[in-house]
């Protein structure tokens, strides 16, 4: 691979480089396939190096539930979940390590300890990590079988054409932008169903629960149904001015109102790992998501 060479690294790690998005050939994301042909401009990124392992941090977190198996956390939007280039440091892994005195499952890694699932880095809500390696082996089993409960709360654009609303379709790697994903053929099989809970001018608030636990999968699929999570810049930019008149004020105004991308993860059920007891747990919208759901509601009326 010409990239491994010139940089003096491995092809998998020069492989990493161009599916990070971290690599441009002639200003476009090239594929790991791609043959370089003499004069074609070569850009690339490359990030610091990573900790050789996630430190404690005293971040402040809110922890609903703790034993010695699991930990089940209310993650404030703003928090990557682990360490990973470019965050190095300042992560919800971090913070754990400080609370739990480093009593993390080792088996995600040194980067990724207890990590069984994870959410977006401006996605808030409930997530479940293990604690012993037992659990860690148990959740992840549960999460391949779909035996895990996992509920949103997301503001989509525009009108459900019916509600519920079942999305079944494959989520792959983006062909051209290697950040993102897409509804690609030979992608990862996804299934996402989405139910109107309230409907607003140009909006509904949706519940939307998981089957399957693909990277950015609900903002995808919302995306690819035509509805794409409000405040979303990265699959639903410039969405709110696709209304017009009436509708299209109040578009732009919540458009205005809305700090992050409208998406919460507010419930989350799971079969103890230990103990086989069924647990499940409840987050409302934060303040932030909470203010915009009551203005749109209030001036709806």
């Amino acid at each position: 691979m010409h990239l491994a060479s010139q940089l003096e690294t491995s092809r998998s790690r020069a492989a990493g480089l161009i599916e990070e998005g971290r690599v441009l050939v002639d200003g476009r994301a090239p594929k790991k396939s791609d043959l370089v042909a003499e004069g074609q401009a070569i850009e690339v990124s490359v990030p610091p190096p990573a900790p050789a392992a996630a430190e404690p941090e005293d971040i402040p977190i809110d922890i609903l539930f703790e034993d010695a198996d699991v930990v089940v956390v209310d993650k404030p939007a703003g928090l990557v979940v682990h360490p990973a280039p470019g965050h190095p440091r300042g992560t919800l892994v971090n913070a754990l390590l400080h609370r739990l005195d480093g009593r993390l499952s080792g088996i995600g890694g040194a980067l990724r300890p207890g990590i069984v699932h994870r959410l977006d880095r401006d996605t808030s809500g409930l997530m479940v990590a293990a604690k012993s390696g037992r659990a860690h082996r148990a959740l992840s089993r549960a999460l391949q079988e779909r035996a895990v409960g996992r509920t949103y709360l997301a503001a989509l654009w525009g009108a459900l054409p019916e509600s519920p609303l079942a999305v079944d379709r494959p989520i792959g790697r983006h062909p051209r932008e290697r950040r993102q994903m897409a509804v690609v053929a030979g992608g990862r099989p996804a299934q996402t169903r989405f139910r109107v809970v309230e409907q607003w001018p140009a909006t509904c608030l949706c519940e939307a629960k998981l089957t399957t636990g693909r990277t950015h999968q609900i903002r995808v699929h919302a995306a690819a149904a035509g509805h794409p999570v409000v405040g979303d810049a990265v699959y639903g930019a410039g969405r709110d001015r696709g209304f017009q008149g009436p509708a299209g004020r109040w578009a732009r105004e919540l458009a205005r109102r809305t700090p992050r991308q409208f998406l919460h993860a507010c419930r989350l059920a799971f079969a103890h790992p230990a103990t086989g007891a069924e647990m499940a747990f409840e987050s409302p919208l934060p303040p932030d998501l909470e203010g915009v759901r009551r203005w749109a509601t209030e001036s709806s009326s």
